[in-house]
């Protein structure tokens, strides 16, 4: 496992461990100048990752096909963008406007077909080292390679609902559950009905899949520690049995969860109340209602997802994952769509010029993305079925230049004609831009084999160039 380090015999950490308490005249001074002379620079570098669930159709967001016959084309109309030759669909003149700060990729290739994220989390298939526990999520090894038990603040936090909640698909996968994702319960901000199947899912994850970020009535902080030290007392004999690690694993996991119940800073970065009244409304579009929406769609205050991501970024999360939920259009797809384009219009051009107003965009890299794409062909529904050939992703901020398309289709935005990414190069982009070398550093697994971050992709260098 690479991690950074000052010198081969004296680590990061240790010097910064040593600098914040003065030891044998070394201050925190001296060791920001130590670590710039030997090239390491301490990273408030971080990603903000939107799931698209359901499948985006991309061919009625960024990849309009004005001259394919209308069975194909839909009903959204081609329209230009502050980038010479760039076209969108009429669903994101927000984004047309300032389609500079963004990067279009309409080439994105390898999806496994199966319907959650656990894909848009790890770049694999949920069955590659099933085995062994699976492939961990990207924010789980930003985790391992990145935080500490006693962080008060989780490197990776899942705002995911519907589901990528219910399939766990940010899941540690072979790094074991001291490296799983924290999940605020965000049912009490936004109401997203889960499919009949989907809830027997969740059930069977237990009530440890999120997390209460409150003391109980009448419970409190010194109490808490008092009941973790008993509870440690009392697990002694069990720890010296365990052979596999779990126990030691979930003593990590709770102290980290101690560390960030008693800080109290996920919680405030949940707090919109706390938040510019004006920064609110701008993320708080005013969609016109769409009649007979799906029963899983959100609302138009789904953008607020954005709000919150940023917020955890503020306060300190390197990894973030937010959700927005029914693009599964296999029935009016046209008719979601006009609420669905829309709003994630708003909320990614909203997210953009937050960060870029507070001096973050190149510090945060956004992409927003999907399992699949959809049917070039439209159905007797009028709906879109799934497509793995070929998706869609947008990326920003992370330094990227803006204004650019990755990639092209053929005329009906069915197959991959030019430069195709496959989620993996996404992934290992982000891993990059956490300074993780994804295609040299590796992990161990479960039975002592070292296991790459990824295995096709690498970063997408036209991004930077």
């Amino acid at each position: 496992m690479h991690r950074e380090s000052v010198n081969p015999l004296f680590g990061r950490r240790a010097f910064l461990r040593a600098g914040a308490l003065g030891v044998a005249g070394i201050t925190l001074s001296d060791v920001l100048q130590l670590e710039s002379l030997a090239g390491v620079k301490s990273s408030s570098k971080a990603v903000i990752n939107v799931h698209l669930d359901g499948g985006p159709p991309q061919m009625d967001l960024i990849d309009p096909k004005p001259h394919a016959p209308r069975e194909q084309r839909g009903e959204f109309e081609s329209i230009s963008t502050a980038v010479p030759g760039l076209h969108l669909t009429e669903l994101m003149p927000k984004m047309a406007k300032s389609a500079n700060k963004f990067a279009f990729i309409r080439s994105l290739v390898g999806a496994a077909g199966r319907h959650d994220a656990f894909q848009c989390q790890s770049g694999f298939g949920f069955k590659d080292l099933q085995g062994i526990g699976g492939r961990p999520a990207l924010g789980c090894v930003a985790t391992h390679m990145l935080g500490k038990p006693t962080d008060p603040m989780p490197t990776f936090i899942d705002l995911m609902q519907g589901r990528p909640l219910a399939r766990n698909s940010a899941r540690p996968g072979f790094l074991g559950p001291a490296f799983k994702a924290f999940r605020p319960d965000l049912s009490h901000l936004f109401k997203r009905e889960l499919e009949p199947g989907m809830q027997e899912e969740l059930a069977r994850l237990g009530s440890n899949h999120t997390l209460q970020l409150e003391l109980s009535k009448g419970l409190s902080v010194n109490r808490l520690e008092g009941r973790m030290l008993l509870a440690k007392d009392f697990d002694l004999l069990r720890r010296s049995v365990d052979r596999s690690g779990s126990m030691e694993a979930l003593d990590k996991f709770s102290q980290q969860a101690l560390s960030i119940l008693t800080s109290g800073k996920v919680a405030k970065a949940l707090d919109l109340d706390s938040e510019d009244p004006k920064v609110v409304d701008k993320f708080s579009p005013r969609l016109k209602p769409v009649d007979a929406a799906h029963y899983t769609t959100e609302g138009p205050n789904a953008a607020r997802k954005f709000l919150l991501a940023r917020r955890m970024i503020e306060a300190g999360a390197r990894v973030v994952s937010i959700s927005l939920s029914d693009f599964d259009t296999h029935g009016k797809n046209f008719h979601r769509m006009r609420l669905l384009g829309p709003l994630l219009d708003h909320a990614l051009d909203a997210l953009v010029s937050d960060l870029e107003e507070r001096g973050m965009l190149d510090d945060v890299m956004i992409i927003a993305w999907g399992e699949f794409g959809r049917t070039p062909k439209i159905n007797a529904k009028a709906g879109r079925d799934h497509w793995p050939r070929v998706a869609m992703g947008i990326m920003a901020g992370g330094g990227i230049n803006g204004g650019q398309v990755i990639g092209s289709t053929d005329k009906y935005a069915a197959e991959a004609t030019s430069e195709p990414i496959h989620y993996q190069d996404v992934i290992a982009t982000l891993y990059q831009h956490l300074g993780i070398d994804a295609q040299n550093v590796t992990l161990t697994d479960t039975t002592g084999r070292p296991q790459y971050l990824v295995d096709v992709g690498a970063p997408i260098g036209r991004l930077f160039a």
